[in-house]
């Protein structure tokens, strides 16, 4: 691609950027990564009025940007929900439309978006797919393979090379224990990220010295969302959680955490360079994800993240981790739900600390010359060319 094309494009995303991580993370990297070969315009749900009056002015909004700015030849939506709602709108149907597709705006599991909403989807010109296993699912429910395309997402490498100890953060974080071998964990405690299942099934198991340290935003009491959210039918609480992004698992934690003190410790959410800290001194990085009805990993960002910040990382072989994670390329791939073969992957990894910590080092070079965000953005921008030019 050369910089600037004649053509521009517009992107519509109900995230707001700068964000953090997921698809607010992928969303704010493609828009700014795009707009340095593509002159680029955006809608971009900012939080200053409610979803629903966003989604309600839309069609007008992109109509009035798209008469302002005639060379506007294609328009991009950044996720499932914001493209089903475009799917209804008139009055641009001579401009190419794209759109991404993350995973559970594919799986959700409410019959009338798997029957009627879906396969208005074919109506895109191109529907990209963060993973191989989004894809499928996609392909699965109706979409045409030949609009389908997949662009992994990247991920940020650190700019400075850890420095600090554990030992230097512990007076933070008295529960940890320097001298262990340690393995850690990271995200909202939902379902599908098996985290009640590892401690159940798998550490209990594991009968060498080491502790895990869980990170990542934990209540450690019941909350009025909790409760209102446990009066619901079984069915329709299904679906609010998963839209919501409610940490399922949670109530299972707090049942659970208490019998595993202090081989396992969870820490909630800290500070982002006391968690480079932790994934640089630990052992390894684990995502034990399980297979859940409607519910999918889409891709598995944090592996990237965990790998870049210098951590071995040993994850469940599953939807889209594997487009993540390849197999002893950037890290370990353990089939889901597989207490044996995860029990002896870490006793492996505790028996040879020092050949799976430079394993480690070698994976990081993998994960950094394999996942950018400029490389998706790049192929996004040519894919975009592309259809433009048909």
């Amino acid at each position: 691609m050369q910089q600037l094309h004649p053509i521009e494009i517009l992107f519509v995303s109900h995230k707001s950027p700068p964000a953090t991580g997921g698809m607010e993370k992928q969303s704010y990297e493609l828009i700014n990564g795009v707009a340095l070969y593509i002159k680029t315009h955006t809608i971009v749900y900012d939080h200053q009025e409610s979803l629903f009056a966003f989604f309600l002015k839309l069609n007008s909004r992109i109509l009035t940007l798209i008469k302002a700015n005639p060379k506007i030849k294609i328009i991009h939506f950044n996720d499932g929900l914001i493209a089903a709602i475009a799917s209804y709108h008139k009055g641009y149907e001579q401009l190419k439309k794209t759109v991404t597709i993350h995973g559970l705006d594919v799986v959700y599991p409410l019959a009338y978006f798997q029957k009627k909403i879906i396969p208005r989807f074919n109506s895109f010109d191109r529907i990209f797919a963060v993973s191989d296993a989004t894809a499928k699912a996609a392909y699965d429910r109706g979409i045409k393979i030949e609009k389908l395309q997949v662009i992994p997402n990247g991920v940020d490498f650190p700019e400075h090379q850890v420095k600090k100890k554990l030992a230097d953060i512990s007076h933070k974080y008295p529960d940890i224990q320097i001298d262990k071998k340690t393995f850690v964990t990271l995200g909202r405690p939902v379902k599908r990220k098996g985290f009640s299942w590892l401690l159940q099934q798998v550490i209990p198991h594991v009968d060498t010295d080491f502790q895990l340290l869980m990170l990542g935003p934990y209540s450690t009491k019941e909350t009025l969302t909790d409760r209102l959210i446990n009066l619901l039918p079984s069915k329709l609480k299904n679906l609010t959680m998963l839209f919501l992004g409610y940490p399922s698992d949670q109530s299972s934690l707090r049942k659970i955490l208490p019998h595993c003190y202090p081989k396992v410790i969870h820490l909630g959410k800290v500070p982002f360079e006391d968690l480079q800290i932790i994934l640089n001194e630990s052992l390894a990085f684990l995502m034990p994800n399980i297979p859940i009805p409607g519910d999918m990993e889409g891709f598995g960002l944090v592996c990237l993240e965990a790998s870049t910040a210098g951590s071995l990382v040993i994850a469940s072989a599953i939807e889209g981790i594997n487009s993540a994670v390849q197999h002893k390329k950037n890290g370990i791939l353990v089939p889901a739900e597989n207490s044996p073969a995860w029990i002896t992957a870490l006793k492996e990894v505790i028996d040879n600390p020092d050949l799976y910590r430079q394993q480690a080092k070698t994976y990081a070079e993998y994960t950094r010359a394999t996942y950018s965000w400029d490389i998706m953005a790049r192929n996004y921008g040519t894919a975009f060319l592309e259809i433009c030019n048909k």
